[in-house]
């Protein structure tokens, strides 16, 4: 018997059906080791030895791991093929090594892009060594992410409070949103017109073209800056003759894009479907893991952590012979195509992202799959297929116009296209190529309006002029596709981290996410201001970027890791023991003076944007506290005036209607007590009393602190109010105002309301009704919420994992086990993995996990006496102990 190790339980299961019973495939769960979280576990002045720690449930799967290799033939590492994979290779062979439980044995490292029953077995009989510079390399970037986090944190916590880490990437990455951020800021809005001309043909068919010149200027896009010469050369035209001059007819040819890598597959499916980039790789790792296909199952695309644009030699054969089967032998190519990456740094060591077989049709698979992947199944074989097929073929006419108007004349033009042949546009529904970026897509969709005939020296007759108005945009701000996309161009990071890098930024509050659109939160903005200010070489991109270069030669075995790593920490080190004289007042000073346009916006009226609106004598500064940094008046303490900062970074943000003190809006009939409007930490809120014991309610989503007045004030504070007594139970109805809106509380159980009016006006009757209609829906108790994703099977604890969104935040379910999500965690970027992770040792803590079968009983010739069995007793427990160990691995 030979054991085979991988990452996953669905890959093993998968990969044991295709070699057969005479091997044993385990699953590590990925990796089994990592640095601890503690100070001390990189040592630069032991030649940067490394402390590894292995977790709990780790330690379980690999007690059996090294129990079925101790009777094995042989060891096979057959996890992932990347840096990563080779590492989580590494980690369980020295675990085993120091287990003495491989001794003479063969260990063999192999390594497949597919999982597929041809790809495994080919590599089971082609293994190779573990590849020691991978393993360098990926020691490297372990010990570089450490000692920059472990060594820059504590100095952020110390000068910056409220600040939460910082990191080799991270930063970086950070970096990148705030520059764009502060660009949008300074951006300076200018007013430019276009004008289009509606023209008719001799034969009565009209067109459109736009002026391009003017008196003999060459007009450009923003030349025309006002409405009065925009309305001067309308005029112009509006008398004037016109005349086609010219028309000219050339062909051209679109050709496709490289298949997809990890950035392209990642833009690609936040464009067209919605997604996240962890999103995006929680659906890919499925389809790369294996599906059901028929009774079978199969991995249905290559390995989705890539840089690589190329596809393997015979998978660009089998993509031909389905686009002639498919297509039509016109839409294959004379040659191949041969694609290279333009990213900076791009290692290209694996294939590009495509399917594993090209037969396997979307619309064929879409039974086997559910929604999102059917959709990102159907983009990748699209984008694959297209890869290899004919050039599109277009006719792009271009018609040049005189208008004349006496001595005066205007040039004008139109465009157009025709597709001859589509070429690989036909792999695409709704034909547009991805390998495009928006402003070529816009041009392109700009000419692919079909011109009517038009021949040189015709006259034409004026339809329409029509001048329009436009103002130039400021960059967009990122999206997660287009960081990454950004992060891939200027060579930061790597495919297997950015969906972690972008994770992390959001856990960390650095970041938020609005519309699918990335800003930086105050903390970011300010974090990102120090780390400027004071290690501005460590968030610099070329600086960040030459270090990935040195990482990617230690894998090619081009320099030594060690050597890389002194290199670095002699100048990182230096720089950091250069802070310890920094005091907060110096950081104080940079960080006015870089955010101060920010935090401080000029005022409409002219008044002094940091004069301090209580005592009118001091002025406003920011200030650093326990919970982060805040705007403070400068006559502290005779002037106690605070400000708190939102996601915008300015000291008067709109969230809280410019609400600097508490306002009072009267005193409560009943008890005498003042009401009163404030701002806190998670926004405005309304106040009876003061002290612990004063009754608050938060201001619900809608209602504006303009808005707000004594009336609306008392009736938030008067919730939960009792609707009625519930007719069959006896038991009384509330309504109120909770985390995830408004409610109906009965019995212990909730049920939502539509809007927050409900919660003041529902009737007994609306409400007993719809207590009723939550409970035909299945909710019990405080009601099961909706599964948000099913992830797959537990295999010890049986039945679906599913994800869900509960009372007190996202949790993972199985059976009657509940496991709740760390806090931060994008409850769609779930793992299997993690998932079986967080069950595992939920259900150990409670009780809940699978006890151990009860040996058989021996017969009663073979009974041993009755004092020596009491004796042996004991011998039982480790085979129940044994039993609970598998139960927190496979």
């Amino acid at each position: 018997m030979d054991v085979v190790i991988v990452e996953s339980p669905a890959k093993a299961k998968t990969i044991n059906k295709y070699l057969g019973s005479n091997y044993k495939v385990l699953a590590s769960f990925g990796h089994v080791r990592d640095l601890p979280a503690k100070d001390g576990s990189v040592r630069p002045d032991d030649d940067f030895s490394m402390d590894w720690e292995v977790d709990k449930p780790s330690q379980k799967r690999l007690s059996e791991i090294a129990q079925a290799v101790k009777g094995a033939d042989a060891l096979f590492l057959a996890t992932d093929p990347d840096r990563e994979g080779e590492a989580i290779s590494w980690h369980v062979l020295e675990v085993l090594r120091q287990k003495k439980v491989i001794k003479d044995k063969p260990v063999s490292r192999v390594v497949f892009n597919a999982i597929t029953k041809k790809a495994v077995l080919d590599a089971m009989a082609n293994p190779r060594q573990i590849d020691e510079p991978l393993v360098d390399a990926y020691l490297a970037r372990r010990a570089l992410d450490y000692l920059v986090g472990f060594t820059l944190s504590p100095v952020l916590w110390r000068k910056l409070p409220g600040a939460r880490s910082a990191g080799r990437v991270q930063s970086v990455a950070l970096r990148l949103v705030c520059d764009r951020e502060a660009e949008i800021e300074r951006f300076k809005t200018d007013e430019y017109w276009q004008i289009a001309a509606k023209l008719g043909t001799l034969r009565n068919e009209d067109f459109v073209a736009r002026v391009t010149g003017y008196e003999g200027e060459k007009l450009q896009r923003l030349s025309i800056g006002s409405e009065e010469r925009a309305f001067e050369i309308r005029d112009m035209l509006e008398g004037a003759s016109f005349r086609a001059l010219s028309v000219d007819a050339k062909p051209t040819r679109r050709n496709p894009g490289p298949p997809f890598t990890t950035s392209t597959l990642q833009q690609a499916a936040s464009a067209k479907l919605g997604f996240g980039a962890s999103r995006t790789m929680q659906v890919a790792q499925r389809l790369y893991e294996g599906m059901d296909i028929g009774g079978e199952t199969v991995g249905l695309i290559t390995y989705m952590r890539t840089d690589g644009v190329q596809m393997a030699p015979e998978a660009v054969a089998a993509a031909r012979k389905a686009i002639a089967s498919t297509f039509g032998e016109r839409y294959v190519p004379e040659k191949p195509r041969y694609y290279s990456t333009k990213a900076k740094n791009a290692q290209e060591a694996h294939e590009a992202i495509r399917p594993t077989g090209f037969d396997r049709h979307p619309k064929d698979m879409e039974r086997y799959l559910d929604r999102d992947q059917a959709r990102l199944y159907d983009l990748i074989w699209k984008r694959a297929i297209a890869s290899q097929m004919a050039s599109a073929e277009i006719e792009r006419t271009t018609v040049e116009i005189l208008a004349e108007n006496g001595a005066r004349r205007a040039q004008l033009r139109a465009t157009g296209s025709v597709v001859r042949f589509e070429g690989f546009i036909g792999a695409y529904q709704d034909h547009r190529d991805d390998s495009k970026n928006q402003a070529d897509q816009a041009e392109e969709e700009d000419e692919s309006a079909r011109l009517p005939e038009i021949r040189a020296e015709e006259a034409l007759t004026k339809r329409a002029i029509e001048p329009t108005q436009h103002f130039t945009e400021p960059p967009p701000r990122f999206s997660e596709a287009s960081l990454i996309k950004r992060m891939e161009e200027l060579g930061i990071g790597r495919p297997s981290t950015y969906a972690a890098t972008l994770q992390t930024l959001q856990d960390r509050d650095y970041i938020v996410q609005e519309k699918r659109k990335l800003l930086p939160d105050s903390k970011g903005r300010l974090v990102t201001a120090f780390l400027h200010n004071f290690f501005e070489k460590y968030v610099e991109y070329d600086f960040t970027a030459d270090l990935e270069e040195k990482l990617d030669r230690i894998s090619a075995g081009e320099l030594s890791w060690k050597d890389v790593l002194r290199d670095f920490w002699k100048d990182f080190s230096a720089h950091v023991d250069g802070t310890k004289e920094l005091r907060v007042s110096d950081v104080l000073d940079a960080l006015n003076e870089e955010l101060g346009p920010l935090v401080f916006p000029p005022k409409g009226d002219g008044t002094d944007p940091r004069a301090c609106p209580r005592c009118g004598g001091g002025r406003l500064s920011l200030k650093l506290g326990k919970f982060g940094a805040f705007v403070g008046c400068s006559n502290y303490p005779e002037c106690n005036y605070t400000k708190q900062l939102g996601t915008s970074l300015s000291a008067d943000s709109p969230d809280d209607g410019g609400l600097n003190e508490p306002k009072e809006l009267g005193n409560d009939p009943e008890t005498g007590e003042v009401v009163t409007l404030r701002s806190g930490r998670f926004g405005p809120y309304v106040q009876r009393g003061e002290g612990k014991e004063a009754k608050r309610s938060s201001l619900p989503k809608g209602w504006e602190v303009a808005e707000m007045d004594f009336e609306k004030a008392l009736r938030l504070l008067s919730l939960p109010r009792e609707v009625g007594i519930h007719p069959e139970s006896g038991k009384p109805i509330l309504a109120g105002l909770g985390r995830y809106g408004p409610f109906l509380q009965h019995d212990g159980g909730y049920a939502n309301l539509e809007t927050v009016e409900d919660v003041f006006t529902v009737g007994l009757n609306r409400a007993v009704t719809v207590i009723a209609e939550k409970k035909e829906r299945g909710g019990r108790g405080r009601g099961t919420p909706a599964a948000i994703a099913t992830l797959g099977e537990h295999p010890t604890l049986g039945g679906q994992i599913t994800v869900r969104e509960g009372r007190f935040g996202p949790y993972v379910n199985t059976g009657k086990v509940n496991a709740t999500l760390p806090k931060g965690k994008d409850p769609a970027s779930v793992t299997l993995e993690e998932a079986i992770q967080l069950l595992t040792e939920r259900a150990e803590k409670t009780g809940k996990a699978p006890k151990a079968k009860a040996a058989p009983k021996k017969s009663a010739a073979r009974a041993a006496p009755k004092k020596a069995a009491a004796k042996k007793a004991p011998a039982k427990k480790p085979a129940a102990k044994k039993t609970k160990a598998a139960a927190g691995g496979d």
